[in-house]
């Protein structure tokens, strides 16, 4: 046996990509065949996604930027090359408390921080994940913070720090950031739900930042206000375009900006070069914290073992749990699949202990992979 990649996402609530992954290592290697272990933790756009650039070499650059609810919050993003990697959680993620205020409340802004930072800095490329925001604002924050002037009814600036989106009546785009003119956005993004109406950004993903059913209208309301609003203003018809509600419909003023999505994993993957590592190892593991049938809809584990079964290496994945049958397991292209519950049925003390759990899961998996 020569060469084992490890190539983990976050186990969330618990642990970043980084720490599973090493944690896995750290098992593998006890085996007595000692085999050559490389770290590549990844992520799907979401979450995580400026970690794994840094751990595949990229450099990190930090900064404090506007956190959703108008709180300074310390955010980085990673760049090499001349294209950034930033993160919309990570300025702009849920609260340890959602609500229908916080839903209501949460903006973009710190985003739009982050990628004026960027291009300020010269990169020419800049990539957006868009998992994991505690946002409904339509992007008004993200276009705040990047140059545009919001304006109410009565023609007050509104500064977008908190989500202006039911306040916005007017948009004066003069003020944009000129290094967009000739930068490349991409959208890491792997919904593809549009803006508005009954698969868009409220109806589907207000309820998981702390919306209610009133909440949801008024965010309904508002965004069906503000789309033809920016439409109008850019020349780009976007609020039905794949993915333009992500991120409470930041993907969709990012497509008014140019931009273009790209799949979260795929973006990942190349970003941090795994399909060139495949050819060289002989085994890749996987995984995140829950193998559901959610994962099979384009989720990191799904990637890496379609990059490998190209490369023609094994893919098994590892989990803290799994609602996937063995068939489905199979058909997903992994040869096996090992999870924390196998080893502590209490789903609280895998959690709590996943450390030490998954660096037994590496133990038992080069058990049964080197015998």
């Amino acid at each position: 046996m020569g060469e084992v990649v490890v190539a983990l996402d976050s186990f969330k609530g618990s642990l970043g990509a980084a720490q599973a992954t090493a944690a896995l290592a750290r098992g593998l290697r006890r085996h007595a065949a000692r085999p050559a272990v490389h770290e590549h933790p990844v992520a799907d756009g979401g979450e995580g996604t400026v970690d794994a650039a840094i751990a595949a070499g990229f450099t990190p650059a930090g900064l404090t930027v506007t956190g959703p609810l108008g709180q300074p919050v310390a955010a980085r993003y990673a760049h090499r090359g001349g294209v950034a990697v930033v993160e919309l959680a990570a300025a702009s993620g849920l609260p340890d408390a959602p609500s229908p205020a916080t839903a209501l409340a949460a903006s973009t802004f710190g985003t739009g921080e982050l990628i004026a930072a960027a291009l300020d800095a010269g990169h020419r490329q800049v990539v957006v994940g868009l998992g994991g925001s505690a946002t409904t604002d339509g992007g008004t924050g993200l276009l705040a913070a990047l140059g545009a002037r919001l304006l109410d009814a009565a023609g007050r600036e509104l500064t977008g720090r908190t989500s202006a989106l039911p306040a916005v009546a007017a948009i004066d785009l003069t003020g944009l950031h000129r290094r967009l003119r000739d930068a490349e956005l991409v959208v890491a993004c792997d919904v593809d739900n549009p803006l508005l109406g009954p698969e868009g950004a409220a109806a589907v993903f207000g309820p998981q930042k702390g919306a209610d059913e009133a909440t949801v209208a008024t965010l309904e309301r508002a965004l069906s206000a503000w789309a033809p609003l920016l439409e109008a203003a850019t020349g780009v018809a976007a609020a039905d375009a794949p993915g333009a509600g992500a991120a409470g419909g930041a993907g969709f003023a990012l497509f008014t900006l140019g931009a273009r999505r790209v799949p979260g994993i795929e973006l990942v993957l190349r970003l941090t070069g795994l399909p060139e590592r495949l050819p060289r190892a002989d085994l890749v593991i996987t995984g995140e914290g829950s193998l559901d049938r959610q994962s099979l809809r384009g989720k990191a584990p799904l990637g890496v073992a379609a990059a490998a079964r190209l490369a023609g290496v094994p893919a098994y994945v590892v989990a803290g749990r799994s609602r996937l049958t063995p068939a489905e397991v199979t058909a997903a292209g992994f040869s096996g699949a090992f999870t924390l519950t196998d080893l502590e049925p209490d789903p609280g003390r895998c959690m709590a202990e996943a450390v030490p759990l998954l660096e037994r899961l590496g133990e038992h998996l080069a058990r049964h992979v080197f015998g």
